[in-house]
């Protein structure tokens, strides 16, 4: 757990500072300033309106007596999705596009399943 936290919040800024001073030498400073705001205004309407029709999804499936298991995954990558996008960076960005796009979206679910399967022990009975 704790090489894990490690790269999280060591790995991933070097990562982002590279890039940062990477792409900021080849299209300047204040290109790259306006790309990573650009994308942070970008992101932050597109998890919006993602998530306003996870919400709605969500109460559809209620209403018809639905647990909305789906939708609830939906909700938390788009909620990861808008906390990346709103970091400033080109790694963090990308990650967070990723995952609000429906369809990436959709192979990232696929993934974080698999993930909660293997790490938790439902009994049915």
């Amino acid at each position: 757990m704790f090489f894990k936290l490690f790269l999280l919040f060591a790995v991933i800024p070097v990562i982002e500072l590279a890039l940062l001073i990477q792409i900021g030498s080849i299209i300047g400073t204040f290109n790259t300033i306006a790309v990573v705001i650009l994308t942070a205004i970008t992101g932050a309407y597109m998890v919006k309106l993602e998530g306003i029709g996870v919400f709605y999804r969500m109460q559809r499936d209620m209403a018809q007596g639905i647990f909305p298991a789906e939708e609830l995954i939906n909700g938390v990558l788009i909620l990861v999705a808008g906390a990346l996008l709103l970091t400033p960076g080109f790694f963090t960005d990308i990650l967070g596009f990723l995952m609000v796009v429906p369809g990436s979206r959709e192979v990232i679910k696929k993934i974080v399943k698999r993930y909660i399967e293997r790490h938790t022990d439902i009994r049915r009975f």
